[in-house]
């Protein structure tokens, strides 16, 4: 398992906001979860709804968990929805098949975990992450 430091993370958190403030979204929430799924990093902006945060780590762990973004996920849930709704069920609620995460890899393609956010459309959630983790010098798969 690759590690994902807190320095990287807070970089990638800070671009995805950034990035946000930049294409004038609504507020939002950025985590970052480590490849086990475990919280490494979350913010959420002023004004953001409460369940910004739990939407945004609901769409990076199913990514971490099935190894493919939200967007793929979102797409599987179309054409297999029973698999996927007991999927969520199985996982206790913490599994969102909804685009706005991806998966944070290095150059050699090793998994170091994934960054969701919510706030916005399930795009514009999906863009603030990749630039979050490009921003962070790692790769947005």
């Amino acid at each position: 398992m690759s590690t994902l430091t807190l320095a990287q993370a807070n970089i990638l958190l800070a671009a995805a906001l950034a990035a946000a403030r930049a294409a004038g979204h609504a507020p939002m929430a950025v985590v970052v979860l480590d490849a086990a799924g475990h919280l490494k990093a979350a913010q959420r902006e002023d004004g953001a709804s409460m369940f910004r945060v739990d939407i945004a780590t609901g769409k990076a762990w199913g990514a971490v968990g099935m190894g493919v973004s939200s967007r793929v996920l979102a797409e599987r849930a179309k054409g297999n929805p029973n698999f996927l709704t007991t999927l969520a069920d199985t996982a206790k609620g913490r599994f969102l098949p909804q685009t706005g995460a991806v998966l944070i890899k290095d150059e050699a393609g090793r998994v170091h975990g994934a960054a969701g956010a919510s706030g916005g459309s399930g795009d514009e959630d999906e863009a603030i992450c990749i630039a979050g983790v490009l921003a962070a010098g790692l790769v947005a798969a």
